[in-house]
């Protein structure tokens, strides 16, 4: 273990190829634009994505390793918690065959909410609108994308192999991503470990990443610690999140997840390619290129399993407030990214930017006391919520 950190301390020479800003900014404008129509799993919209990703990977020479070419089937229900009509969709998935005797999964869901007729939009009225998912997920996407553009076309033949998968299915239950693993198309014993894409579009001015999955593996967190990049890297241990690489880590696979955070335009038809920052995507992806290359010449990753993951966006319980939670801020209490119009925080006051330190008699000092919090009321119950708004705390009386 000591040799393998004193590998990892060592800086990487740049390959010579570089992340192309157009490039990410040309993919997500295409996945995110109207006639995707929101890219909900098994719908026409879906399928013209799929299509535009693997003429992609087509043009960057991978082999196709799905069931059908680069397509993998799978069935999934429609509706909320997987109670509606059954459907398939499909997964994108290609190869980059360095004949080694290890792989790296490099991976993304490209499926998102459609016309917000499924019950997961955190719009108002949100029934006919095209839910674009620039951020979630084009910009994961994206990402894998010009990282299988890099590792395809930089000249060198790594020591790893490099598997490229874009789900479906991930929005309604991360389908796509549970079939892959419990139906692989490659030896699932060579993976050395995965890299999940969710969100990374909209970084922020104080350059904040999250990175989940540390404790998946003993390498992360010296790794991350060590890396030269102008991000701020706030780390979570846990394997089990939101997303896509919990599939992986309940496989016993170290996953790290990247995610540049929450905002007011989640799940909401809103959340279009303008609002992404392209410069910020880019310097996300040349962090995990250095990570990626700081880990070729090492052995297999050692798999850790780790505490359970409470730091959840989608987490199910009996009330709602209806704000979005920052995950990536580091003050006491639960900073407020995002106000959904028509719930009970916006019909109490509550703001974007608010920092609610105490829900009930229940003190809030971090996103976990926040979830915990939610599972002790009941619809219809008043209570007060304490919030501090710049200098000042407030307390607001909130109705679930």
């Amino acid at each position: 273990m000591r040799l393998l950190i004193l590998v990892l301390l060592i800086p990487v020479a740049g390959f010579g190829q570089k992340i192309d800003e157009k490039k990410i900014k040309s993919h997500i404008t295409v996945l995110a634009a109207d006639d995707m129509e929101g890219r909900f799993s098994g719908s026409k919209g879906e399928q013209k994505a799929l299509q535009y990703i693997e003429k992609e990977f087509k043009a960057l020479k991978l082999t196709p390793k799905g069931e059908q070419a680069f397509q993998q089937q799978f069935p999934f229900k429609a509706g909320v918690h997987g109670t509606g009509e059954e459907g398939k969709a499909h997964n994108a998935i290609a190869y980059l065959d360095n004949q080694a005797n290890k792989t790296i999964i490099i991976g993304a869901h490209y499926d998102h909410l459609g016309l917000g007729e499924n019950g997961s939009s955190l719009d108002a009225n949100p029934k006919g609108k095209i839910h674009n998912g620039a951020d979630d997920n084009a910009s994961g996407v994206a990402g894998v994308l010009e990282l299988a553009r890099y590792f395809s076309q930089n000249k060198v033949k790594e020591k790893s192999n490099f598997l490229f998968i874009c789900f479906s299915g991930e929005e309604l239950g991360l389908y796509g991503s549970k079939y892959f693993t419990e139906h692989p198309t490659i030896d699932m014993s060579e993976v050395s470990f995965m890299i999940n894409m969710d969100m990374i579009g909209r970084l922020p001015d104080n350059k904040v990443i999250s990175i989940s999955g540390t404790g998946t593996s003993p390498v992360w967190e010296p790794l991350l610690k060590n890396v030269s990049t102008p991000l701020t890297i706030k780390t979570d241990s846990s394997g089990v999140g939101p997303s896509d690489h919990a599939s992986f880590y309940l496989k016993n696979i170290p996953a790290l997840h990247f995610f540049t955070g929450s905002h007011s335009d989640y799940h909401k038809p809103t959340d279009d390619s303008e609002k992404i920052n392209f410069g910020g995507e880019k310097e996300v992806l040349e962090l995990i290129i250095q990570v990626i290359e700081k880990l070729d010449a090492a052995p297999k990753l050692t798999f850790l399993t780790t505490k359970q993951k409470t730091m959840s966006a989608r987490t199910s319980f009996k009330v709602t407030l209806g704000v979005m939670p920052s995950y990536t801020s580091d003050q006491p209490g639960l900073l407020v990214d995002g106000v959904t119009d028509g719930r009970p925080a916006q019909q109490a006051g509550i703001q974007t930017g608010d920092v609610i330190v105490q829900i009930g008699e229940l003190e809030i000092r971090d996103i976990n006391d926040y979830m915990g919090a939610l599972g002790q009321f009941e619809k219809g119950q008043t209570v007060p919520v304490k919030v501090k708004r710049k200098n000042e705390t407030l307390t607001l009386s909130v109705t679930f």
